[in-house]
C-alpha cells in the first residue's frame, strides 16, 4: 500500500522544528529513522497532514557524557549507539539490549530518540530506560523540561509528550560499576520479545545491595515490581532467593495474552527470565569487583 497524502517539511534546527510542531499539532508527525512510523504510513494506520524530517536536525545526535549520565541526542543511530566505547563501558545494560533491537539494518536507521518516543510497550530500550530510572529531556514553545521515565511511558504507544514537544536527548545514568543483564525470548531473531527484562544490581561483596528489575511486553509500559526487587536486595543470591524472586514474579505480574503467547506463558517466561537476568547480573558485578582488587 502507499501512504494517504501529506506535506512534507525537513527543518535544520531544533527551533524550526517546534515551530512547525506548534503550528500544526497532532496532524504533524516526526519522521527519524522511520522504522516505525513507515510501515504505519504505508498501511494507512497513520494518516498525518505533515511529516516533519528531523533527518537534517545534526545537533541531536551526540553522545555525551555529563555529571554521572551518558546523554544520548534523539537521532543517534541505535547501531551508533551500539558501537559506542562510551554505552559499551558505561553502559553494559544498553549494550546489552541494543543488539536485540531488530536487525541490524533497523538499527542502522532507528533512533534511539524515535524508540523511546515510539513507546512500543515489547521494545528493549523503554525497559532499559526504566531500569536504569532514567529520564528524557523534551521542548516544546513554553521552554525545556525533563521527564523522568515512570512519568514518560503513560500507556500503550502514549507518552507524557505533548503534540507541540519535541524529545531532545534521553539521559542513562551511568552504572560501569554495577552488574547487568537484558535477557529476552522471542519468536525469531529479530522480531519483537514475548517477554523481556533487564536487570540491573549492585552488589558488596556476595550480598545484593539494590536490585531493578524493568519487563518488556507484559503491560502497556516498562513494568517494574517492586517487591521482585525487594526479595534479593540485602541477601546473597542464591538458588533458594533466586527461586522466590521467579515465584513472585509469576504470580505477580499481569500479561494480557495474544496470538503469539497465552498471558500464562508471558508469565512463566517472565518469572524465569527475571532469575536468570538477576544471576547473570549479580555474577558480572562480582567479576568487575575481582578486577578491581
Amino acid at each position: 500500500m502507499k501512504p494517504a497524502p501529506f506535506q512534507y517539511a525537513a527543518p535544520e534546527s531544533v527551533e524550526e522544528t517546534v515551530a512547525l510542531l506548534h503550528a500544526h499539532g497532532a496532524e504533524g508527525k516526526l519522521l527519524a529513522g522511520g522504522q516505525s512510523l513507515v510501515p504505519l504510513l504505508n498501511m494507512r494506520l497513520a494518516r498525518p497532514s505533515v511529516i516533519i524530517d528531523l533527518n537534517r536536525v545534526k545537533t541531536l545526535d551526540y553522545i555525551r557524557e555529563e555529571n554521572g549520565e551518558i546523554a544520548i541526542g534523539a537521532m543517534t543511530r541505535q547501531r551508533t549507539a551500539e558501537r559506542s566505547p562510551v554505552v559499551t563501558r558505561r553502559l553494559p545494560l544498553l549494550a546489552d539490549a541494543l543488539p536485540l533491537v531488530g536487525h541490524l539494518q533497523i538499527r542502522t536507521r532507528g533512533t534511539v530518540g524515535g524508540n523511546i518516543a515510539h513507546a512500543d510497550p515489547s521494545a528493549e530500550l523503554p525497559a532499559v530506560l526504566a531500569a536504569l530510572e532514567g529520564s528524557v529531556v523534551v521542548r516544546g514553545p513554553g521552554g525545556t523540561r525533563r521527564v523522568a521515565a515512570h512519568g514518560f511511558f503513560v500507556s500503550y504507544l502514549t507518552t507524557a509528550l505533548e503534540p507541540d514537544e519535541l524529545l531532545l536527548e534521553v539521559r542513562f545514568p551511568a552504572h560501569e560499576q554495577q552488574g547487568a543483564a537484558f535477557l529476552e525470548v522471542a519468536r525469531r531473531h529479530g522480531d519483537y520479545a514475548l517477554v523481556g527484562v533487564g536487570a540491573v544490581v549492585t552488589m558488596a561483596g556476595n550480598v545484593c545491595q539494590r536490585a531493578r528489575l524493568a519487563f518488556t511486553g507484559v503491560g502497556p509500559v516498562p513494568v517494574r515490581i517492586p517487591d521482585a526487587e525487594a526479595v534479593v536486595t540485602g541477601k546473597m543470591v542464591t538458588d533458594g532467593v533466586l527461586a522466590e524472586l521467579g515465584k513472585l514474579v509469576t504470580h505477580t505480574i499481569d500479561p494480557t495474552g495474544d496470538i503469539h503467547a497465552s498471558a500464562e506463558y508471558r508469565k512463566e517466561v517472565a518469572g524465569v527470565l527475571a532469575r536468570r537476568a538477576i544471576q547473570a547480573a549479580a555474577e558480572r558485578a562480582r567479576m568487575k569487583q575481582m578486577r578491581m582488587r
